[in-house]
């Protein structure tokens, strides 16, 4: 165990020289990978389309080749899962991570070559570690063992080398040996497809471990916290793991939770840090503690361009380098990798905070938003107003989505929310108030539709019992995993539902 913790010790602080070395260099890091990539798949069906063979610089790409959606490479996703190869990537890819990025019906199946798993999310990983380690050289993380909470993985239908599932279980089932050593439950448990059976399970085998660590989507975290205390009799988890110092976070904003997680871990020396981890890559990890924003790694196989929004919805909008990126404005991110995928636009909206090193925070959705009257509420702004909300009423929010109310007859639009709370706000009209005033107050455009009530009133906000948001995801066999309810939404696809659920179970 002790040669164990001495190599892990040792490759971390030699991998905190590299990261150092790209906050340094980090132009020259992103040329070399974009020149590697192009070489890399030049050979591919592709690289030949693309004639990547002639391509030398990166306005040569930008001119060449499209920006990529999901339905822009089915075709090719649908052949290799059929088990055709060098198409997009030279090398096997037998791996591909389901997400829907919502809880639509469709599916999408990422490509994960090995380079990608090897390279991108493991190296995420190691080097999220590595950074934790660096900030507290006190730590005794590597004394005990990791909860994770996993996604399901099958065989597909279509080819028996072929595997898709969540992401978190592609991982799982590749972990390397000194990984799997420090992690619980077992494999087994992890990868089970029955949600609240493998909560159940891992609540009931981790209480008896010594846990120094979790990690994972906060919202199954805490439904698993919840059936330990129920399970323990305690009152919070450090009655269960006393050694617990540290969570790694993602997939959702941790702002809604942080009051939650408290609550749950009374303790400040507990260590929370985000990570950005999608199906498609390896984006950034928060490097330092307290921070509200992450640092861009750029050395993980991913060439990174930013699509200003302002340009989205052009048939063939520009795209910056990263050296010409600015502080502050809303960018779409479009990425190469080492997977594949090829100016692909994933649907994320980032802001940079710093720009030596790069550093930044995510945004929203480049579909996530509420446009529908010319307001663009986009997900950060409804995270600060929630925030100002919950903080004013002394409310903790567990889960939330809002939608627009469109124009009927003579009265005018406005949005509508339904938020599920954790702690209810000390008096409800007040939180609502504070929402509307705090978004009025950071966009002007909203703000300008609601002057007088021209054209949004007030917004509606319902008050959702408890476990609205769980039991309508169990209704849709969405629990676990990456499945997540869209926080804004420019239609009523997701709220109209919810609501209905809300009332079901009020009624029962």
């Amino acid at each position: 165990m002790e040669l164990l913790n001495s190599l892990f010790t040792w490759l971390m602080k030699k991998r905190i020289h590299q990261i150092e070395l790209f906050m340094k260099y980090p132009h020259d890091v992103q040329d070399e990978w974009f020149q590697s990539l192009i070489k890399t798949a030049e050979a591919t069906e592709w690289g030949k389309k693309y004639d990547y063979n002639s391509i030398l610089t990166p306005d040569t790409y930008r001119e060449r080749v499209p920006i990529q959606e999901y339905d822009d490479i089915k075709s090719y996703v649908d052949r290799m899962i059929q088990g055709e190869q060098n198409l997009i990537w030279p090398t096997d890819i037998k791996w591909f991570a389901k997400s829907s990025g919502t809880t639509s019906d469709r599916s999408k199946f990422i490509p994960v070559s090995m380079e990608a798993l090897e390279d991108c999310h493991y190296q995420g990983g190691k080097d999220m570690l590595s950074i934790y380690c660096h900030n507290k050289p006190e730590s005794k993380m590597f004394t005990g063992k990791s909860v994770v909470i996993g996604g399901s993985s099958q065989i597909n239908n279509f080819n028996p080398d072929s595997y898709n599932g969540d992401l978190s279980s592609i991982l799982i089932r590749n972990l390397p040996f000194w990984a799997e050593f420090k992690r619980t439950p077992n494999l087994e448990v992890t990868l089970n497809p029955n949600f609240e059976e493998k909560i159940e399970q891992i609540a009931q085998i981790t209480i008896k471990e010594n846990v120094t660590s979790l990690a994972g989507v906060p919202t199954w975290n805490i439904v698993m916290a919840k059936r330990i205390l129920e399970i323990t009799g305690k009152s919070n988890l450090l009655e269960v793991w006393p050694n617990l110092e540290f969570y790694s976070h993602g997939g959702v904003s941790f702002k809604p939770y942080r009051d939650q997680f408290k609550k749950l871990i009374p303790s400040d020396n507990m260590y929370y840090l985000e990570n950005y981890n999608a199906s498609e890559g390896y984006f950034g990890i928060q490097d330092r503690e307290d921070a509200e924003d992450l640092l861009l790694m750029l050395d993980y196989g991913i060439y990174y361009e930013f699509l200003p929004m302002e340009y989205i919805d052009q048939e063939h909008p520009p795209t910056l380098r990263l050296d010409q990126v600015e502080l502050g404005k809303n960018y779409a991110l479009i990425i190469s990798t080492n997977a594949g995928l090829w100016r692909y636009k994933i649907g994320d909206t980032i802001k940079f905070t710093n720009l030596s090193p790069y550093r930044f925070q995510i945004s929203g959705r480049t579909k996530q938003f509420i446009n529908t009257f010319g307001e663009e509420v986009i997900v950060d702004n409804a995270e600060q107003a929630l925030q100002v909300a919950c903080k004013a009423t002394s409310a903790i929010i567990k889960d939330y989505t809002a939608g627009p109310v469109y124009f009927r007859d003579k009265q005018v639009g406005t949005h509508e929310w339904i938020i599920e709370f954790e702690t209810q706000p000390s008096n409800f009209q007040d939180f609502c108030q504070k929402l509307d005033d705090t978004l009025r107050e950071i966009n002007s455009d909203y703000d300008a539709k609601r002057y007088k009530n021209m054209a949004l009133t007030p917004p509606i906000i319902h008050n959702a019992p408890e476990k609205t948001f769980y039991n309508w995801l169990k209704s849709r066999n969405k629990l676990g995993g990456q499945n997540k309810v869209p926080r804004l939404s420019n239609d009523r696809t997701y709220l109209e539902p919810l609501i209905k659920q809300a009332h079901l179970q009020r009624k029962t």
